[in-house]
């Protein structure tokens, strides 16, 4: 019999009722069986978070910092664990779980560096008259405990970013982690609790989704930072609109290719890519490609073939580059969804096929806009290719969509760049490349359904917190 984990309340490794059995995506494996928290636990640990806060906000940084960059070392040193078992719950392919991890360490080692230098500013107060002798120092100070909810395509790193930021700026954070991947999450608690930090600091529970309305609404909690779907995110705005609500929602990214870019190949080889990692289960990856009229005819041949060269089937062997869907619904819903737009006139180049969770990677092209694959978020291994004539039509078309999280263009021109930055309604765009990069440090969200608030140690740390100010008088300045 499969043993059951325990999860972590209040720094404590816990069983409660009930567990919830984790299958591997791919052969259907039990994975592992993790216990449940039950109503009067997960009190518990909003308690504890609630009592620790006076304590953990008092720590001096170096003390946070050296929990931080002991959580980061000790996930290096765990690297092939954590790999594996991501790969085991997740279903992708181990080059992306191994990259994934890396990135966690990035992550934690970045926000000690942060915890390191989080000091405040000085303001001159007396440029006006009545003010002489006045300095304002201000600094952020936690809004409180944070309730994290985290996705399931980035079982280790989505919650270091939520874990990470909190501990830098001094507040403790309740994780509330993908019913189908708490497993990571789980080993990354059992490293924290290795700390000097005080043990209610972090709790990680997973947790039935009935007890979830009540957890997002307690007072106690006043800070809620989600990655997940739009739906639930509206829904959770609307039932704490009181709250601090940070939101990393869904995107259907674009990228563009405009007809000075160089090389065609080397761009559709990283777009086929990038279009189709993690199943293209990533907000941002690939799933709008729009291809200039100048060089449409050629680059389609291009992306069709690349697509075609990808490596899929078993995420444990290193070569695989696009694993299964996360389960079989999924994988339905987008071949389901891939008929419709063939049926409404779409044209299919390659693809969508599927053999239970793994989906064959698609191409089309001319898929009205009235589709499912034309106006959703797919969250699958499906890209469609639109023709635009030049940048005014371009621009116009990633805008036309309800999301805006990143974008991707590849030119060799500034001026081009920076209209693309200037004019797109995104949060990042991505020049050169696909809109699929993300560096932990950088400022990462979205604009319209796409989210709220930023991720990205440093602006995760000010999304936590609000600003105080001191003021000092009698200062011979």
């Amino acid at each position: 019999m499969t043993d059951i984990t325990p999860f972590w309340l209040a720094g404590e490794p816990t069983f409660g009722e009930g567990s919830l059995d984790v299958h591997s995506p791919y052969s259907g494996d039990l994975v592992g069986r993790v216990s449940l928290a039950t109503s009067e636990q997960i009190e518990q640990a909003i308690a504890a978070a609630d009592a620790v806060q006076a304590e953990l906000l008092g720590l001096p940084a170096h003390v946070r910092a050296k929990a931080l960059d002991h959580i980061s070392a000790r996930i290096a040193e765990r690297a092939e664990e954590f790999a594996a078992l991501i790969t085991a719950e997740n279903g992708k392919p181990l080059m992306w779980s191994k990259g994934e991890v890396s990135r966690a360490v990035s992550t934690f080692r970045w926000a000690a560096e942060e915890a390191r230098r989080w000091s405040g500013e000085l303001q001159r107060l007396d440029t006006d008259p009545n003010a002489t002798g006045r300095l304002g120092i201000t600094r952020r100070f936690p809004r409180g405990p944070v309730l994290g909810i985290a996705p399931f395509n980035f079982p280790l790193n989505l919650v270091a970013h939520k874990v990470a930021p909190a501990i830098a700026v001094g507040t403790p954070v309740l994780i509330k982690p993908a019913s189908a991947t708490p497993l990571t999450a789980l080993l990354l608690a059992e490293i924290v609790a290795e700390t000097e930090l005080p043990k209610a600091s972090l709790s990680v529970l997973p947790i039935r989704g009935g007890q979830m309305d009540a957890v997002n609404t307690d007072s106690r909690l006043p800070v809620i930072s989600l990655t997940g779907s739009d739906e639930v995110g509206d829904r959770i705005r609307q039932a704490a609109p009181q709250k601090q609500v940070i939101l990393e929602l869904g995107g259907d990214a674009a990228v563009m290719v405009e007809p000075d870019w160089p090389d065609l190949k080397a761009a559709a080889e990283r777009i086929a890519l990038f279009g189709n990692y993690q199943a293209g289960q990533s907000c941002i990856s690939v799933q709008r490609v729009l291809v200039h009229t100048d060089v449409y005819d050629a680059f389609v041949p291009l992306l069709t073939e690349a697509v075609q060269a990808l490596r899929t089937g078993d995420p444990n062997d290193p070569a695989t580059q696009v694993g299964p869907m996360i389960d079989e619904q999924n994988a339905q819903r987008i071949t389901e969804w891939i008929a419709e737009a063939t049926r409404a006139g779409a044209t299919l180049h390659t693809g969508g096929g599927r053999q239970g969770t793994q989906v064959e990677p698609a191409l089309l092209s001319e898929v009205p806009a009235s589709t499912s694959l034309g106006s959703k978020e797919a969250f699958a291994p499906v890209m469609t290719v639109i023709r635009y004539s030049d940048l005014d039509e371009g621009f116009r078309i990633v805008n036309g969509s309800r999301y805006g999280l990143q974008a991707g263009i590849f030119t060799t021109k500034v001026d081009v760049a920076f209209r693309a930055h200037r004019e797109l309604v995104v949060g990042g765009v991505i020049v050169g490349d696909v809109p699929s990069f993300r560096a932990d440090q950088m400022p990462y969200g979205g604009w319209k359904a796409s989210g709220t608030g930023r991720e990205g140690v440093a602006s995760a740390m000010v999304d936590l917190t609000d600003e105080r100010i001191l003021v000092l008088t009698g200062l011979a300045l």
